[in-house]
């Protein structure tokens, strides 16, 4: 469970003050920005009665917030920026975020996006008969079974947001990461397959936008790194996971 907790600070201001508290709390974020116990934070108001508004803050801890943040040098600055807004404050309370959450079909997943489970297993088709064929990687995948492209599409299918075939079928990350351990793979060979299997998606028709394919990128980059270390002599496995679910990061997808 996340140690984090979100402080909710419900404020009413009457409207001919609103300008000047949005131009307070305006100055006021910058300590909560230089803040390492912030984690984020958000100032919304209401659209049905504008004199209502709500600060979200997620902290690191309640601790951290009540004994980290409130007894640091940013503190009191913050606190100065406020302090005239206190009286109109009608809760500020810590929540513990519980395991009811997801995101709805607003934004597409990067599955979705991509074009299903087809588009990954025409990807990881195209592109283990690249690995086979490459005389850097080809040595790591000796005596590769028939369904290993199978299960790899199923793991990348659940990564990036469809259905949780390889959990229920293989198992978490841990599963995964078992098949790396005492591989040895190296920086070139990790390199290799990143730039093998940019060019399978490529061939395979996978979208070539930015805003995808940066997010694309970036699992490919996280995972061969993390194959890389869990290959490693010293390396120890991880406790179990679940497989990770990628999302869009800092570019969401581009509708023109």
């Amino acid at each position: 469970m996340t140690t984090e907790t979100v402080e909710y600070i419900r404020y009413r201001i009457p409207e001919d003050r609103s300008a000047e508290f949005l131009s307070a709390y305006t100055h006021a974020s910058a300590k909560l920005a230089a803040a390492p116990q912030c984690v984020d934070y958000e100032l919304a108001r209401c659209e049905e009665d504008f004199e209502h508004y709500v600060l979200r803050i997620t902290w690191t801890s309640t601790e951290d917030h009540l004994e980290g943040f409130r007894k640091s040098e940013l503190f009191p600055d913050f606190l100065a920026d406020i302090r005239t807004y206190i009286e109109n404050i009608e809760e500020m309370r810590h929540y513990k975020p519980t395991a009811v959450r997801g995101r709805g079909a607003a934004v597409p997943t990067l599955f979705a996006w991509a074009g299903g489970a087809e588009a990954f297993s025409r990807l990881t088709t195209v592109f283990y008969e690249k690995v086979l064929a490459d005389d850097l990687l080809a040595p790591v995948f000796e005596g590769l079974a028939p369904e290993h492209a199978e299960h790899v599409a199923l793991w990348l299918t659940e990564v990036f947001g469809g259905p949780p075939a390889y959990s229920e079928t293989q198992g978490g990350h841990g599963h995964m990461v078992a098949k790396h351990m005492g591989r040895g793979i190296t920086e070139p060979q990790r390199r290799r397959w990143v730039n093998l299997i940019q060019d399978a998606a490529d061939e395979a028709g996978l979208p070539t936008d930015p805003e995808f394919r940066s997010a694309f990128l970036a699992y490919v980059e996280w995972g061969t790194r993390l194959a890389v270390h869990f290959s490693g002599p010293d390396a120890k496995p991880p406790a179990e996971q679940p497989v990770p679910v990628w999302s869009w990061g800092a570019a969401p997808p581009y509708r023109g």
